[in-house]
């Protein structure tokens, strides 16, 4: 468990260096974890390796979410000035995420062979 989380905490490192060196506007772990994705998908017996790491680590997820609250009422200033468009951005970027996840886990079914029961 250890290696894998050492291995997870170093994907983000090295998007972190990716991000910072050719100035990129895009997060580090998001480019982590691309290449994590990556690797994955090249390798995919190691996903079966991290899989009970991966899990207990979303076990926890939610964690990650009280620091985002203490900065929401840190700066509850700013926030109200530029409340409604925030509010706009959330809503239409969690339906386009729910969408891209659901269509991403459509595509996987017919990838894997495996019988499509939604209506779209």
């Amino acid at each position: 468990m250890i290696i894998h989380l050492a291995m997870f905490l170093g994907f983000q490192l090295l998007g972190e260096v990716i991000a910072r060196v050719f100035m990129l506007q895009l997060p580090g772990p998001v480019i982590g974890m691309v290449l994590l994705a990556a690797l994955l998908l090249a390798r995919p017996s190691l996903g079966e390796k991290i899989k009970d790491t991966a899990s207990h680590v979303l076990s926890y997820l939610s964690l990650l979410y009280v620091p985002a609250g203490v900065g929401i009422v840190q700066y509850i200033d700013q926030v109200s000035e530029i409340g409604f468009p925030l509010a706009v951005a959330l809503v239409g970027s969690t339906i386009l995420a729910i969408g891209a996840g659901s269509l991403t886990y459509k595509h996987v079914n017919r990838l894997l062979g495996e019988a499509d029961e939604t209506p779209l």
